[in-house]
């Protein structure tokens, strides 16, 4: 699928929502002056906010007051709540990019460091698994890469993405979230609809070293605006009762696991997460059916996942195990 970039928000306009942010009424002559130009450029910086999920107020005589209040990604909030992992990352905060988990990658290539987190408040063309585009509005997601380096191959690798799902429900576990589990291989879900998403990306030798770019999509608070672009149900956060104002808790508390659990990985594979996560698999023991990429399907009953995180199928034929590729699970 061929991705086209919205459209991005101005450096100006991101200066404007900083002073908008308190959720306060501003006026454009104050706006103006703080920034030192003219009432014209802060009006016309302020047009279309619409399209970042944004709804913002005009009043004459009062000025200009975002619906609600903005709540800024803040690094040094995130490794407060990171704990002990913050030791072995790097985090950035990006006001906009196409693509954190593209970016880097292209990072990896120039030789970042393992642990290199980058966070970005818009994306313009983000993306999630088989080529589809991930859909957010400014402020009301969680949007970010983490680099991490192994010295095995990239065959060694085959179950990260199960293991990052497992760091994931960790994470919303300890923030009270009870009814979350997982969808092989990469998707983390509520009763309602479609959580989180996970991107994995690799860069390496199959004997080794290699570099994986895991990319996280969680939703924290959907607009309308969002929802109606994305072509399956989705959830957010907001329904479980945590508010925007702890983006900066819960990205901290998801930094925290996704090290745990990338320290264990690189020391012993998917092997001793595999219990947890068919434990958390919400297709465990049921019927279902796998979309394959020639456009057939495949009936059967999941029974679970391989030591190296393959879906195992109970077909009319036998069991029979798939590897996550091009295929797509569905409950039936």
């Amino acid at each position: 699928m061929k991705h086209i970039e919205q459209d991005v928000p101005k450096p100006l306009t991101f200066a404007l929502l900083r002073l908008l942010a308190d959720g306060e009424f501003h006026s454009g002559e104050e706006m103006a002056q703080s920034l030192e130009l003219s009432r014209a450029s802060v009006h016309n910086a302020l047009q279309d906010l619409q399209r970042y999920g944004i709804t913002l107020h005009s009043v004459r005589g009062r000025g200009y007051q975002l619906s609600q209040p903005l709540y800024w990604l803040d690094a040094a909030q995130i490794a407060e709540h990171s704990g002990v992992a913050r030791n072995s990352l790097q985090l950035e905060i990006l006001d906009h990019a196409a693509s954190s988990n593209a970016l880097l990658l292209q990072r990896a290539s120039q030789g970042a460091q393992s642990g290199t987190v980058l966070a970005v408040e818009w994306q313009s063309a983000g993306r999630g698994r088989l080529g589809r585009a991930w859909h957010s509005g400014l402020g009301n997601a969680l949007t970010f890469s983490i680099l991490w380096r192994f010295e095995c191959g990239l065959a060694a690798l085959s179950g990260l993405s199960l293991g990052v799902g497992v760091a994931m429900v960790r994470a919303l576990h300890e923030l009270g979230v009870r009814d979350v589990g997982l969808k092989w291989p990469n998707d983390v879900l509520l009763p309602d609809g479609k959580l989180a998403g996970i991107l994995l990306e690799a860069q390496g030798d199959m004997l080794g070293p290699s570099a994986v770019v895991i990319g996280i999509g969680l939703n924290l608070s959907l607009p309308e605006q969002a929802r109606s672009r994305i072509e399956q149900t989705v959830s957010d956060l907001a329904a479980c009762g945590i508010p925007l104002q702890q983006r900066n808790l819960v990205m901290g508390i998801l930094l925290k696991h996704l090290v745990a659990v990338l320290q264990e990985f690189a020391e012993n594979g998917f092997a001793p997460l595999r219990a947890e996560w068919e434990n958390d698999h919400l297709f465990q023991q049921r019927p279902a059916k796998l979309l394959l990429p020639d456009g057939t399907c495949v009936d059967g009953v999941v029974r679970g996942v391989t030591a190296d995180g393959a879906l195992r199928l109970k077909t009319t034929s036998g069991e029979q195990v798939f590897n996550a590729g091009e295929v797509s699970l569905r409950g039936v």
